[in-house]
């Protein structure tokens, strides 16, 4: 999941999950199944994640990141 990946990552999302509200917000904000992501950094506490996809900078808490599943991009 991408709240597991690392700072510097380049992933590439292969799923979306959660119900309802949750996952039609995640795919507006662009995150939709073969998007290309970069994870640029992380909040101290580490929450939330920032991520950057299709040119945007996107917030995302731990909790919706978890939600999302990637594959790491050579």
């Amino acid at each position: 999941p991408l709240s597991k990946a690392f700072v510097g990552l380049r992933a590439r999302i292969t799923a979306v999950g959660g119900g309802g509200i949750l996952r039609r917000r995640i795919k507006e904000m662009g995150m939709t199944r073969g998007s290309e992501m970069f994870v640029e950094k992380y909040a101290p506490l580490k929450d939330p994640i920032e991520v950057i996809v299709k040119g945007f900078h996107v917030s995302l808490r731990v909790k919706e990141a978890s939600e999302i599943t990637v594959e790491i991009v050579e």
